[in-house]
């Protein structure tokens, strides 16, 4: 039997993620059409027996469940530079939130590279900021509206450019378009920086934006509609684009979706998608639900995190063709877990030497050991995230700061990245602000 989900079941809404402190429960106000409140989350423990038989037990690949201090490997003791951080919320109600958000849009903090604490630079407004991400120059940021109506543009949400002060890190308004495409769920900037990439969730398209000569955003030059649909027909019933990544060569792009249980493959020539010639897709098992995916900084293996029955799936990867072959699916969960959660974010470490993963309910950041020549995944042990809700979260360029978002919990918590053995150590600096669920790590500063 599934839990009983938490939520208003007449608004589409299901929260299935028990937190492990109930009192830290705290979220937003429902604006307007947001992507998750409209499919309900499905308990990984319920659904992954019927769709992935064959998922490995994490049980079996499990180096220690927790981990301490006390059993830890010594780490080499260096600290991470200060350096710009810049957050991004949800102003109204985040999907699988409790309460009204009081996010104001996008907020710039100084990080200190010793602890990971926040200090508060700017907040700059804008309605439902839900991803940021900024340049290689670290010079302008840019913001994707998770709405469904952008400036009266029907079935589109927006995208917003920023420039960035070199000196105090602040954020100053370019201009904005729409992403011609209902709820974005993600930006990046394509490798020569010239074009955003952005994959729009309910829109079921990848949106290509040109980047302007001072740094702000043209009309689109391509919309790239995909179909389908998955076995789950709660939130199957169409294509869910969640994410767009390009390879570390730069030569392909890939956006998983949700919807078909399908990871999309192209080039981009011109500011156009084209199919990838080799497979337009790669695939996850049925009713998986892929949402982000990481790459090995060498290319040679890809990893998948599958949000609707709590895995990863590992791939190696052939950067000639830009085609995956399967090596492994495993649980991010407990084998003993028999609560609900679902993933969200998956990073590689930038050692290639561990993958990262968020659970939300569960509410751990699982760490896996990759074995260098396979490409195979060990756990190394599930940290608590000290909060309700850990959406999104990164890691900054060094590799030994980790920043979460509690969403429900109003929080960012820092973790010390041990250098030797991977694991997570909270480093004590929590930083309260509301709805935090993406991060990007901007200019290094002083201090």
């Amino acid at each position: 039997m599934f839990p009983a989900p938490l939520g208003d079941p007449r608004k589409g809404e299901c929260i299935v993620a028990q937190a492990l402190d109930p009192t830290q429960h705290v979220s937003s106000e429902e604006l307007r059409l947001t992507r998750r409140n409209l499919f309900p989350l499905v308990g990984a423990a319920a659904l992954a027996p019927l769709v992935v038989p064959s998922l490995a037990s994490a049980a079996q690949e499990t180096v220690s469940h927790h981990g301490s201090d006390d059993d830890d490997d010594d780490d080499d003791g260096a600290r991470a530079p200060s350096r710009f951080v810049y957050v991004g919320t949800y102003t109204s109600k985040a999907p699988g939130g409790i309460n009204p958000s009081t996010s104001k849009g996008v907020y710039v903090f100084k990080m200190d590279g010793r602890n990971g604490a926040l200090e508060l630079v700017q907040v700059v407004e804008l309605v439902d900021p839900s991803w940021v991400t900024i340049d290689t120059s670290f010079s302008h940021v840019y913001a994707t509206s998770e709405v469904s109506t952008w400036k009266g543009t029907p079935n589109s949400g927006g995208v917003t450019a920023y420039s960035v002060d070199a000196i105090t890190g602040k954020l100053t308004f370019i201009n904005d378009e729409p992403t011609r495409g209902a709820i974005p769920a993600h930006v990046i900037l394509d490798p020569s920086g010239k074009f955003a990439l952005i994959a729009n969730y309910i829109g079921a398209n990848f949106t290509v934006i040109p980047i302007q000569s001072m740094g702000g955003v043209g009309p689109a030059t391509d919309v790239f509609a995909v179909s389908g649909k998955g076995p789950n027909t709660a939130r199957q019933e169409a294509p869910h684009p969640h994410q767009t990544l390009v390879d570390p060569a730069g030569a392909f792009v890939f956006g998983p979706d949700l919807g078909t249980d399908k990871v999309w493959s192209w080039t981009l020539d011109a500011g156009k998608l084209l199919p990838n010639a080799n497979l337009p897709a790669d695939l996850v098992a049925s009713g998986s639900g892929p949402r982000h995916m990481s790459f090995h900084p060498t290319g040679k293996f890809v990893y998948v995190i599958d949000e609707m029955v709590s895995s990863v799936t590992a791939f190696s990867y052939d950067h000639a063709a830009g085609t995956f072959t399967w090596i492994q699916t495993i649980s991010t969960l407990p084998a003993d877990f028999t609560g609900s959660s679902s993933t969200a974010e998956i990073i590689v470490h930038p050692s290639g030497k561990w993958v990262y993963g968020s659970n939300r309910g569960h509410n751990t950041i699982v760490a896996f050991r990759i074995d260098q020549t396979t490409g195979k995944l060990k756990v190394i042990n599930w940290t608590s995230t000290q909060g309700s809700i850990p959406r999104g979260f990164n890691i900054d360029p060094s590799g030994r700061l980790m920043l979460v978002g509690n969403q429900n919990s109003d929080t960012v918590v820092p973790f010390r990245i041990n250098q030797n053995s991977g694991r997570l150590h909270p480093t004590g600096a929590i930083t309260s602000t509301p709805v935090p669920v993406s991060f990007a790590f901007g200019r290094v500063t002083s201090g």
